[in-house]
Order: C-alpha cells, then structure tokens, then sequence
C-alpha cells in the first residue's frame, strides 16, 4: 500500500476519479444552479436605545435637536442578524458636514452593516438646528443655603475661585443665560468658615438649565462664617443673707467682662452677664469658681467660669460700760428724775469688725430720752442710743422709769 501511495500515478488516477464524483453530485438543470430555500433562514430584530453619532465642523457649530438613541430594525439572514444584534458593531449617524446655520431636517444612515442585512431606523429623519458655536466668559455667584448656619453666627460674602468660567455653545442658547451659579452643598449646620468644590450650574431667567459646556466645570466656593459678638460687662449678684457676725466687705472677679454670642437682636437686647455668689455660705476670706450666667437666647460666653474672691469680716464684741443716761425735749416747767436705772447708766454691748469695736468708749456714743411732750407723773420711756456708723450695739436696758415734776425754781 505504500508503494502505491509513492506512485504518482496512482495519485493522479485517484484524483481523477475523485473529479467526477463531486461533479456527478451536483444538480444540474439546464446548466443553471438552483438555490434552495431553507424555511426560517430570515429573520428580523428591532434594536432599541442605539446610539446616535453626528458629523459636523464641531469647533465652529453646535448643533440640537438629535436624540441620543434610535430604535433599528434589522432584517435579513439569521446568522447575520444575531451577530449584529449581539455585536452592534454597526454605527447610525447623521451627517452634517456641509450643513448650513439654521434649521434642516436630515436623515438617519447606518454604516458598518453587512451588505446582506436591512435596515430600518425609527425615526427615519429628524429636525435639527446647526448653530455658529460661541464661548463667552461669566462671572460665577455662590449661593448656600442660609438655614446651615449655626445659631449665633452669620455667614460673610462668599467668594468663587476661579471667579470667572468659560461657557461654550449655541449662540441663542449663550444669549439666554442668566444665572451662573455654584451652590455649596450640605447638610451639617456650619460655625466655621468652609471651603468646598462646586457645580457650576448655567440657567435662563426661568432657572431652566441650559445645555452648555462650562469650564471650568466646578470651582472652590469659601463661605467665611463668624461668631456674632458682643463684650459686656460680668456683674455681681449677692444671694442669701451673710451669716451672723460675718460682714462681707468686697467681692472682686479675675475678669470684669466676658464675650457673648448669639443673634443680633439677642445681643443688641443684652447689656450684660452675671455671677451669683450665695453669701450665706461664706465665712472667711476665700476664692471660688463661679459659672457665669447668660440669659435665653446667648449661644455662647467666654469665659464661662470666673474666679470670685470673697473678702469678709467678722464681727467683734465688746462692751462699753457707764454711758449717762441725757434728757432732751423736757418743757423747762418741769423736771425729770430718772429711777431705774437708779445710778442713770446704760452699759452697751458692741458688735463691730476688728478695730471697730475694740477701739469704742463711752465718749463715742449718746445715750438719751425723749421727754418732749411729756407732763407730770410718773413714765416709762425708751433708751435711745447715737453712734458711729459701721458698728451695732444693743444696751442692756431697753427703758427707764422716771419721774417729771413741777419746776417750783
């Protein structure tokens, strides 16, 4: 068999022969060749959302009115079908390149379709407006919203960086504008100047957005915010009443003014802050923390605690003995004999600071009675007493009994 194989002969034989079977197999009807219909090798699919490109001199026009997808229908063999179903490597475009400025109405084509396959595109052809391409430049406005400040600060002038954008497209379209605006966005309410990125949003003066390219397309807004203040003065309030024998002699603060904040009516309606010191709980010299107390409305005080010294004095008593007993306002018709107390003296027991009281004689005070008025018999009449300021006293007889006469001199 091998050798048969090396036989060229044999090779060209076989092949001859292999020649007229294939040729015996086809059909053959007057010459001609027949196709056979395969029921079912057609077939069509609708292809929705395909993408529309347009063909125009962009650096010069700008042109509106193509929508963005299409719908096509394709239609011819099933393998061919599939395959472009399942590739969409085909292209629907519009073809404006020797287009005029206005309106026209242009056809949908398709490229990179097979030769084998159909296609329908719905819609067929569409309005457009070719329009000359203008870039104009626009100052930017920042805009935020004012209810994401924080109680007791107010937001300054916002500025934009860069404070001037680029806006190309449709000179009708550039016409319309506007507003060019950069809203700061958020929700966290704000007590410090903030910085952030922006949109840049181009809108007519029914704030319609407008179809336009921005550059750039955000810019840094900075919205400075600040605390709204007020420096007033702290007062002291005293609480309570100083124990007894204790007199409080000054009450000082570290500091005698605080920095309030809040809203501008709040501070125009605050004149000034306070510290309460409850007396009734002090006995000698000390220093406390104290709070200092705003009113409704105040959002903030710096500082918030001072520090209050107490200065006090503690009483002294001392007594002060053998005051005369004086008579005033007697009618000169009579005459007055004090009985009890029979040697006509008061002793005084005194209350006073330090020195105060310590220092005291009967030189220092006026004991008397008032006998204005006064006819025969026999009375009982108060003790009063005169004496210096600062200091209290308290005599150890509240009255005398005395006894008015004629004058009979």
């Amino acid at each position: 068999m091998d050798k048969l194989m090396d036989n060229p002969w044999f090779i060209k034989i076989l092949a001859l022969l292999l020649a007229i079977l294939l040729y015996s197999a086809v059909p053959n009807s007057g010459g001609k060749t027949t196709e056979i219909n395969v029921p079912g090798d057609n077939t069509t699919e609708t292809l929705a959302d395909i993408p529309v490109k347009a063909y125009y001199d962009t650096e010069n026009l700008v042109v509106s009115g193509i929508p963005d997808t299409v719908e096509v229908t394709i239609e011819g063999p099933m393998p061919h079908v599939k395959s472009a179903k399942a590739l969409k490597n085909f292209e629907v475009f519009v073809d404006l390149t020797n287009a005029n400025i206005g309106n026209q109405k242009v056809k949908f084509e398709v490229s990179g379709l097979s030769d084998k396959l159909k296609a329908t595109i719905k819609p067929g052809s569409v309005t457009v407006a070719v329009q000359e391409k203008v870039t104009t430049e626009f100052a930017v406005e920042a805009e935020f919203n004012s209810d994401l400040i924080k109680d007791g600060y107010s937001a300054g002038q916002p500025t934009v960086k860069p404070k001037k954008v680029k806006i190309t497209g449709a000179k009708d379209v550039i016409d319309r504008i506007t507003y060019v605006k950069a809203a700061l966005e958020g929700k966290d309410l704000l007590d410090s100047t903030v910085s952030r990125e922006a949109q840049v949003q181009v809108l007519d003066k029914e704030l319609n957005k407008l179809n336009v390219v921005v550059e750039p397309a955000t810019v840094e807004v900075t919205i400075p915010i600040k605390s709204n203040d007020k420096t007033v003065p702290i007062n002291i309030v005293e609480k309570g009443t100083p124990q007894e024998g204790i007199t409080i002699e000054s009450i000082d603060l570290n500091v005698k003014e605080a920095v309030i904040s809040g809203t501008d009516d709040v501070l125009k309606d605050t004149d000034n802050v306070r510290v309460e010191v409850d007396v009734s709980k002090i006995s000698e010299n000390t220093t406390i923390t104290l709070p200092v107390i705003i009113s409704n409305g105040i959002t903030k005080v710096t500082p918030e605690t001072v520090e209050v010294t107490v200065v006090v004095k503690k009483e002294e008593e001392t007594t002060v003995s053998g005051i005369p007993i004086n008579i005033r306002g007697l009618s000169e018709e009579y005459q007055a004999v004090i009985n009890d107390p029979s040697d006509q003296l008061v002793n005084l027991l005194v209350f006073g600071t330090g020195a105060q009281a310590a220092n005291l004689g009967p030189n220092n005070f006026n004991i008397f009675i008032d006998l204005t008025g006064f006819t025969e018999g026999n009375h009982n009449v108060p003790i009063q007493v005169d004496g210096p300021p600062n200091v209290n006293w308290q005599p150890d007889k509240s009255s005398a009994k005395i006894t008015i006469t004629k004058d009979n001199a």
